[in-house]
């Protein structure tokens, strides 16, 4: 699976941006997705992940109810909607391919995903 994240940007406290992540490869729609972030000098951080059906979305506590994942299965896309944001969401957002399909529940931890894009700069001014 080839991963390509975009969307990223500059904006002001409060503000809303929205990440895609287009897949190619392998069949996407058989994969959990998941959007990970790591700041200046810190890990790499689990923000959301979603099940291959779509149906099971999981957040880590600080973006719940500001952040949505989605996914477009016959567009090989998945999405993070990022509304409210803060200074502290500022990071590098990455997406990531599950790399056993059809695998539940949603994992939280970088080891358990086996394909990533590049990144892509998010940054939040206050």
């Amino acid at each position: 699976v080839q991963l390509q994240a975009s969307g990223g940007g500059s904006v002001q406290a409060g503000g809303s941006l929205r990440l895609s992540c287009a897949a190619s490869g392998r069949i996407f729609s058989s994969y959990t997705m998941g959007w990970f972030r790591q700041a200046p000098g810190k890990g790499r951080e689990f923000v959301a992940g979603i099940s291959w059906s779509g149906h099971s979305t999981y957040y880590t506590d600080s973006v719940k109810g500001r952040f949505t994942i989605s996914r477009d299965n016959a567009n090989n896309t998945v999405y993070l909607q990022m509304n409210s944001l803060k200074p502290e969401d500022t990071a590098v957002y990455y997406c990531a391919a599950d790399g056993i399909p059809y695998m539940v529940p949603v994992a939280s931890t970088p080891r358990s995903y086996d394909y990533w894009g590049q990144g892509t700069l998010v940054t939040v001014s206050s």
